[in-house]
């Protein structure tokens, strides 16, 4: 996978994880994996990497009376960083449905070329 792709697939899933906890900030790795469908090693390096980057700050709580868990909270640059983050994201995406768009209505030409039924090739 190139660098840049394989950055910015790791870009993604970092936003995923700080909108995720900021929307439950005492979710566990193993809840973040599984909502995310991503592997718990990959949520534990990507976590890592947020607290590194002071976007995370983690906090010991009792979940129970015998168990303890994390508390992860975004810090006011990983607030900062999550709306930085979904503008670029938002950017590249209507980019990518401008482009899909555009490859709709060649292939939607295409089709009407070819002599098919309107109906059968005007999907929107």
């Amino acid at each position: 996978m190139p660098a840049t792709l394989s950055k910015q697939l790791e870009n993604e899933e970092a936003l995923h994880m700080i909108r995720e906890i900021e929307r439950s900030p005492e979710m566990s790795q193993r809840e973040l994996s599984s909502r995310l469908g991503i592997s718990l090693g990959k949520v534990n390096f990507l976590i890592n990497a947020l607290i590194g980057k002071g976007f995370v700050k983690v906090e010991n709580f009792r979940k129970s009376s015998n168990k303890i868990a994390y508390l992860y909270n975004l810090t006011p640059g990983g607030i900062e960083e999550k709306t930085r983050m979904t503008y670029h994201f938002l950017r590249h995406k209507t980019q990518e449905y401008e482009q899909l768009k555009q490859e709709i209505r060649q292939l939607q030409a295409e089709v009407a070329q070819n002599g098919a039924p309107a109906a059968e090739h005007n999907l929107g």
